[in-house]
């Protein structure tokens, strides 16, 4: 390795520490902007913190197709769908109080159900070509924000009163003010620091002859995703499990969303159409997680392995075969 090459993996270390510093700040203090605000637990899980989690995610696509990459940006999209189910087996099965998946039984369904459609949308975008557009902006990507803006109506109309849970003491609690500038100190930090964290993972792309999808899908997705990790597992172990499980599957409708909107601020193409077919691989591999993630939340009955839930055994046993197939199909090369 030479001394570029190793500056490179600096670079990359070093942008991906402060990403995830901005980005768990960014959850905090929208957690504390919830609080102010007494906004329900669902809403907070599902919109405001896998929003100011899944940020980093937008901003690298943004950079990405900066510099020319868009498949890196796909990439990271929808390989961060996929981090977030494992992450959401991980949690249940870690879950020594109460099974994380059985403990919020229905309550995250329907937003699940609306990333599973956002997700099946934007495979079929990428596989079907599509070449029309209003100005610079795709079809496609205008069905996608649409869908997500009903969706999100549709989680706000069931979201009800705030869960006990979420209820807590505002002692020691931090201002209003304090957390919305806190809020925009955070999101600034992140405007700054993301394009060093993309132009590194496309060097280390060069480097080592990764292909583009395994890149985004594994370093990016999972550097972009870490905040979501981090957030998640404070919400279980404070037991607020509608935090933990919306936060995720809110993430994963929101990636789609970005992913949306990203076509939308890209006025130098129609984003979408420039993806290589192939990643719809990617999103089908994040698909079948999130549908398992769903199965497993709904579904009522134990199914044991030894110690092990099996629903959350499969999730991880998927993911690591997803990105086997990833490495080994070369996609993005």
């Amino acid at each position: 390795m030479t001394g570029a090459d190793l500056m490179i993996w600096i670079q990359f270390i070093l942008s991906a520490a402060l990403v995830v510093f901005a980005a768990i700040k960014l959850a905090e203090y929208g957690d504390v902007i919830a609080v102010r605000t007494g906004l329900s637990g669902m809403f907070v899980g599902t919109l405001l913190m896998a929003g100011a989690t899944s940020l980093p995610e937008l901003l690298a696509a943004l950079n990405a197709l900066a510099i020319a990459a868009p498949n890196l940006a796909a990439g990271s999209m929808l390989g961060s769908n996929m981090f977030n189910m494992l992450l959401l087996a991980i949690l249940d099965l870690l879950g020594q109080q109460a099974r994380v998946l059985r403990a919020v039984a229905m309550r995250h369904a329907l937003t699940a159900g609306l990333a599973i459609l956002l997700i099946g949308l934007v495979v079929f975008f990428i596989m079907a070509d599509l070449n029309g557009s209003i100005g610079w902006v795709g079809y496609e990507s205008l069905v996608i924000v649409m869908v997500y803006v009903v969706g999100v109506r549709m989680i706000q109309s069931q979201g009800g009163s705030p869960q006990p849970e979420t209820i807590v003491e505002e002692t020691g609690v931090p201002s209003l003010r304090r957390a919305l500038l806190g809020f925009g100190l955070a999101t600034a930090g992140l405007v700054i620091v993301t394009p060093y964290l993309v132009r590194s993972a496309d060097e280390i792309g060069t480097i080592t002859g990764l292909s583009a999808g395994f890149v985004g899908a594994s370093l990016l997705a999972i550097v972009t995703s870490l905040p979501e990790m981090v957030a998640t597992i404070a919400a279980l172990r404070i037991g607020a499990f509608d935090l933990a499980v919306g936060n995720l599957f809110g993430s994963n409708l929101f990636n789609m969303f970005a992913l949306g909107l990203t076509d939308v601020l890209y006025f130098q193409g129609h984003f979408i159409a420039e993806i290589d077919p192939n990643f719809a691989i990617i999103g089908l591999i994040g698909l079948v997680l999130t549908c398992l993630g769903l199965i497993g939340n709904i579904a009522r009955v134990e199914r044991r392995l030894m110690i092990f839930e099996v629903d959350a055994l499969v999730i991880v046993v998927v993911y690591f075969l997803g990105m086997w197939f990833i490495y080994a199909r070369g996609i993005g090369v």
